[in-house]
């Protein structure tokens, strides 16, 4: 019996046309139409239209106007090779040392855009905790993870531009010149500390870790529930944060930018 319902194949075929939409999306077209859509694929424009709906509605992509983009979703699986399926594999174990030594959840982060996105992680063994996994996508503005990107990336300051910063708790910064003020600090020590920010229960501590030219690469940090750790005793945490940073960097064969040229 050919086509039969439960052999797979009904799904297969689905997956080849929800492939030949992404397919779609390229450098020189990066925001299609839905006209474009049905005439790159081929597909009836019914059918192209439910499909596309259906990848909006899951994230997988955006539309603005009449036109499409690839959603946050696909980017978010996309972030361990966009930074490299090898950087991720030389420094979990890294992250795993980082979290036994301070026990609390350690993390790598990648940036896109005006948003950051956890691509290795190393869960806290204690009971209370607050999650951080592998996909997380958090703003750039508020905690320790994006204060460095902002920091150390010009790329990231100017795209977050003089936007108004979205406020979660009190304690996130209320305006980009209070987040510069802040980021000017970061800058001078070399790490960057939050509490409360995007959530008021969590804060985090981070440091940039380097390329082969001295840029910002990704971004190291630990994050904690503010129960267990407060201002007064989270200097414990930044020195294992900055050495395993230094570590991370050489790992990738970066440097500082003091050895530059």
């Amino acid at each position: 019996m050919t086509g039969s319902k439960g052999d797979g194949r009904g799904g297969t075929l689905v997956l080849r046309k929800i492939s030949s939409i992404l397919d779609s999306f390229t450098l020189e077209s990066p925001e299609p139409t839905l006209r474009d859509l049905a005439k790159a694929t081929g597909l009836p424009s019914s059918t192209c239209q439910r499909l596309v709906q259906d990848l909006v509605a899951e994230g997988y992509l955006d539309r603005d106007g009449d036109r499409y983009r690839i959603g946050i979703a696909l980017v978010r699986w996309a972030a361990p090779g966009a930074l490299g399926l090898d950087a991720v594999r030389l420094l979990r174990p890294l992250l795993a040392d980082l979290r036994d030594q301070t026990g609390e959840s350690a993390c790598l982060y990648v940036r896109d855009g005006t948003f950051r996105t956890i691509v290795a992680a190393a869960e806290t063994r204690h009971v209370v905790m607050r999650p951080f996994r592998v996909g997380m996508v958090m703003p750039i503005h508020a905690g320790a993870p994006g204060k460095v990107f902002l920091a150390f990336d010009p790329g990231a300051r100017s795209e977050l531009g003089e936007a108004t910063l979205e406020r979660f708790t009190d304690r996130t910064p209320a305006s980009t010149v209070e987040l510069d003020r802040q980021l000017d600090e970061v800058r001078a020590a070399g790490v960057a500390v939050a509490f409360g920010e995007r959530h008021p229960d969590v804060g985090s501590v981070a440091a940039p870790v380097r390329d082969h030219t001295g840029d910002l690469a990704v971004v190291l940090g630990v994050g904690f529930p503010t129960s267990r750790i407060g201002p007064a005793d989270v200097e414990r945490l930044v020195g294992p944060v900055v050495t395993a940073a230094r570590d991370a960097t050489h790992e990738l064969g970066g440097r500082p930018p003091a050895d530059r040229g």
